[in-house]
C-alpha cells in the first residue's frame, strides 16, 4: 500500500501548483536572482581589453581554460566582475570538508549541531575569501604579460590594475555566494549548483549553434551529428537512472515499554547513493589533467622543453591522457566518498539510539558492513563515472566538439535539474499538507 507521501506525488498537478502561491514566490526570486548572475557576467572588469581575452579563450579554449570558461557561462572569456563564479567557494568548501575529517578539533565542531555548522560555515567563507583574492592575483598579474595579434590585454599595467582586478573579481565572487545562499534560504534550494547551471545553460544554444555549423560546413557528417544526439539521450537517461538509484538498507528499532504502554519496534531504512561522490570526481581529474596543457599553451616557446611530450601525451583522445582520466575519477570518487560518509560514525548513532541491523551486530560490524556495501557501491558509481566522462572525450578530441558536450557539464545538468525538480516536489507536497490540516480544521470546528 502506497504511503501519503507516494500518493500525494503521484496526485502532483498544475491544479495544485497554481495554488501554491509559496512556492511561485520562491520560483520568481530564484529567477530573478540567475537573471542578476547572468547580467553580471556581462559586466567588465575596468583596464581589460574584451577583444584580447576573446582571442585568447579561443586560442587556448582546450585546455583548463575552455573548462572554465564553461562553468562560468562565458565570464572568463569576457573577463567580467564574475569571472571566478562560484569556484574558489566550491574549492574552500572541499577543503573544510577534507579539514574536517583531518583535524579533530573541525570534526567536533561538526558534531556540535546547528551551532558548529555555522562556525564552519563562516571558517568556509573566510577562505573563499583568501581563495579567490590569490586566484584574482594570478590573474592579474597573468593578463599583464599577455599580448595578442589586437594589442595588449591590459591597457594600463600597473599596481592600480592589479588592485582594481583583485577588488572587482573577489567582490564578484563574494557577492555571487551571498545570492547562492539567498536561493537556498528564499528560493527553491540548491542555489550554488544553480547558479553553476545556468552558466552551463546559458551557452548551450551557442554551442549547439558551432556544433551544428560543423555539420554544415562537411567537418561533421550527417551520421556523426544524428549519433551525437542520441548518445545524447541515451547518457542522460543512463544518468538519470544512476542518480536516482539507491541501496537501502533496513534498520530495526527496537520495541521499549514505557508504563503498560510499548513503543518503538518500527523499521526504516538507510538510503546509500551509487554516485554518492556526486560530479566532484570529474571536475578534479579535469582540472588536474588539464593544467600543462595550460601552462603549455600560455608559453610563447610551447613551455619548458620536458613538457612538451606530457602535453601532448595529454592532448584529448590520446591513449595516456584516457588511462590518466579514468584513474583520477576512480580515485577521487573513493576518495571524497571516504570524505563525506562516515561508516563507524553512521554506526555509533545507529547504536546510540538504539537502531540495529538485522543480522549485524551493533558497533564494529556494523561499521564493517557500511564498508562493504559502500565499497561495492562506490565502484559501481566510479565505472558509472569512467563511463559517462570518457565517452563524449572522445568526441571532443575526434570531431572538436565544444566542452559543453562533455561528461563533466551534462552531469551538472542532469544532477542539478534531478534535484531541483525534488525541491519543487517537495514544496507541492507540503502545501498539499497544509491544505489537508487547514480542512480537518475546518470540518472539526463545525462539529
Amino acid at each position: 500500500m502506497a504511503s501519503a507521501a507516494e500518493q500525494l506525488a503521484a496526485n502532483l498537478n498544475f491544479g495544485a501548483f497554481a495554488k501554491a502561491t509559496e512556492l511561485k514566490k520562491r520560483l520568481w526570486f530564484t529567477l530573478g536572482v540567475l537573471i542578476v548572475y547572468r547580467i553580471g557576467t556581462y559586466i567588465p572588469v575596468p583596464g581589460i581589453d574584451a577583444s584580447v581575452m576573446a582571442e585568447l579563450v579561443r586560442t587556448h579554449g582546450g585546455g583548463i581554460l575552455g573548462m572554465f570558461d564553461m562553468f562560468t557561462g562565458g565570464a572568463l572569456g569576457r573577463m567580467t566582475v564574475f569571472a571566478l563564479n562560484i569556484m574558489p567557494y566550491i574549492s574552500a568548501a572541499i577543503i573544510m570538508q577534507l579539514m574536517t575529517a583531518a583535524s579533530p578539533t573541525l570534526e567536533q565542531l561538526k558534531k556540535e549541531g546547528e551551532q558548529g555548522r555555522k562556525k564552519i560555515n563562516q571558517y568556509t567563507r573566510y577562505l573563499t575569501v583568501v581563495i579567490a583574492a590569490v586566484q584574482a592575483y594570478g590573474i592579474a598579474v597573468g593578463l599583464e604579460s599577455i599580448t595578442g595579434t589586437l594589442g595588449p590585454a591590459v591597457a594600463e599595467p600597473g599596481l592600480f590594475f592589479r588592485f582594481s582586478a583583485v577588488v572587482t573579481l573577489v567582490g564578484g565572487t563574494i557577492f555571487l555566494m551571498w545570492l547562492g545562499e539567498q536561493i537556498t534560504a528564499r528560493g527553491v534550494g540548491n542555489g550554488i549548483s544553480l547558479i553553476i547551471f545556468s552558466g552551463i545553460v546559458a551557452n548551450l544554444p551557442s554551442a549547439l549553434a558551432a556544433t551544428l555549423e560543423l555539420g554544415r560546413t562537411g567537418a561533421i557528417s550527417t551520421f556523426v551529428l544524428l549519433f551525437l544526439l542520441v548518445m545524447a539521450v541515451v547518457v542522460t537517461g543512463a544518468v538519470v537512472f544512476v542518480e536516482r538509484a539507491q541501496r537501502r538498507i533496513i534498520v530495526q528499532y527496537p520495541k521499549r515499554q514505557v508504563g503498560n504502554r510499548m513503543f518503538g519496534g518500527d523499521s526504516t531504512h538507510l538510503p546509500l547513493k551509487i554516485n554518492t561522490a556526486g560530479v566532484i570526481p570529474a571536475i578534479f581529474a579535469s582540472a588536474l589533467l588539464l593544467l600543462p596543457v595550460t601552462i603549455a599553451g600560455f608559453s610563447a616557446e610551447g613551455g619548458p622543453e620536458w613538457l612538451q611530450p606530457i602535453t601532448a601525451a595529454l592532448a584529448h583522445g590520446q591513449p595516456l591522457y584516457m588511462i590518466l582520466y579514468a584513474a583520477m575519477i576512480v580515485f577521487f570518487a573513493f576518495f571524497y566518498t571516504a570524505v563525506v560518509f562516515n561508516p563507524t560514525e553512521t554506526a555509533d548513532n545507529l547504536k546510540k539510539y538504539g537502531g540495529f541491523i538485522p543480522g549485524i551486530r551493533p558497533g564494529q560490524n556494523t561499521a564493517e558492513y557500511f564498508d562493504y556495501v559502500l565499497t561495492r557501491l562506490t565502484t559501481v558509481g566510479a565505472i558509472y563515472l569512467v563511463a559517462v566522462c570518457l565517452l563524449p572525450e572522445f568526441l571532443i578530441s575526434r570531431y572538436a566538439v565544444p566542452f559543453y558536450f562533455g561528461g563533466t557539464s551534462l552531469l551538472i545538468i542532469v544532477i542539478v535539474t534531478i534535484d531541483t525538480v525534488a525541491q519543487i516536489q517537495s514544496h507541492l507536497i507540503a502545501h498539499q499538507y497544509e491544505g489537508l490540516i487547514k480542512k480537518a480544521r475546518l470540518r472539526g470546528a463545525r462539529k
